[in-house]
């Protein structure tokens, strides 16, 4: 994932900022608690395909 596409992403629902987590492949977004996938490099930012944190999941 390309650092400076980071910089300009923001969360399609709030357009709050998105925390990247490496790990797991996806964006982070804590306010609305969505979780955006990355698939061969690429953010998918549709609400209709974020994961929903598990309440026990840290943000």
């Amino acid at each position: 994932m390309d650092i400076k596409l980071l910089d300009i992403l923001v969360c399609p629902v709030c357009k709050g900022p998105l925390h990247f987590r490496k790990a797991e492949q996806e964006l982070v977004c804590k306010p609305c608690r969505l979780g955006f996938q990355i698939k061969d490099g690429i953010p998918v930012m549709l609400e209709d395909e974020a994961r929903k944190l598990a309440d026990t999941e840290e943000a």
